[in-house]
């Protein structure tokens, strides 16, 4: 695909990422099981919002980043891909850490069943932590944003620029051609007038007092 209609792909592959971060992050990561005797032997389903807390902000900024590309200039998409690249790599650092070491990632659930607290006394408290698939969405989800990023950074300079539909205009007389050089609208001028007028002054008044040549002696 030629870099210049790499726009659109890039930008929809960012949302998608985000979002898998995003939906994964409101998802069950974890299915705990306590020890026995520890409490109720009903398993106990840890969110990612429990389990990886900081991949919420991260997808949104995500989503953030996928609208400023669509806007950036030449210039801003090269910082908004290196930006893309480390946004991407800490969604996947933040899911990796989570299935890297799934008791530390479910201890708050442990606490809040048990009301035992601190890293040690929860871990022992565990019996068993099975992940589901949602955390390897949200890696999947930080590959495509690095991916994105990197697409960014080698074809963003030669995206197509925006249009300049709603660029600066200038405005024109009623017959279409600009304002002669110091001569006011008269738009202007007639917004003066009616001041005037409410102050009681004549504004057909001459301000330096010739009525004009004089008429005939009657």
């Amino acid at each position: 695909m030629r870099a210049d209609r790499m726009k659109l792909p890039v930008i929809l592959a960012t949302i998608v990422g985000a979002g898998l971060a995003l939906i994964s992050w409101s998802q069950a990561w974890f299915e705990l099981e306590l020890a026995a005797g520890v409490a109720n032997d009903a398993p106990i389903e840890v969110a990612g919002s429990i389990a990886s807390p900081a991949l919420a902000a991260l997808a949104l900024a995500g989503l953030a980043l996928a609208a400023a590309l669509a806007i950036a200039g030449p210039g801003i998409r090269v910082v908004l891909g290196v930006l893309e690249v480390v946004l991407g790599g800490c969604l996947i650092a933040a899911a990796w850490i989570s299935v890297a070491d799934p008791v530390a990632s479910v201890s708050p659930a442990v606490t809040d069943a048990t009301g035992v607290s601190g890293a040690e006394p929860t871990a022992a408290l565990v019996a068993t932590v099975t992940a589901t698939a949602w955390p390897a969405l949200a890696l999947v989800g930080g590959a495509l944003l690095v991916l994105a990023g990197v697409a960014v950074l080698v074809t963003g300079t030669r995206w197509p620029a925006g249009s300049r539909r709603y660029g600066a205009t200038r405005l024109v007389d009623d017959e279409g051609s600009a304002p002669i050089a110091g001569e006011r609208a008269t738009s202007d001028r007639a917004i003066d007038d009616w001041d005037e007028l409410s102050r009681g002054d004549d504004p057909t008044d001459d301000p330096t007092g010739d009525d004009g040549p004089a008429g005939p002696n009657r």
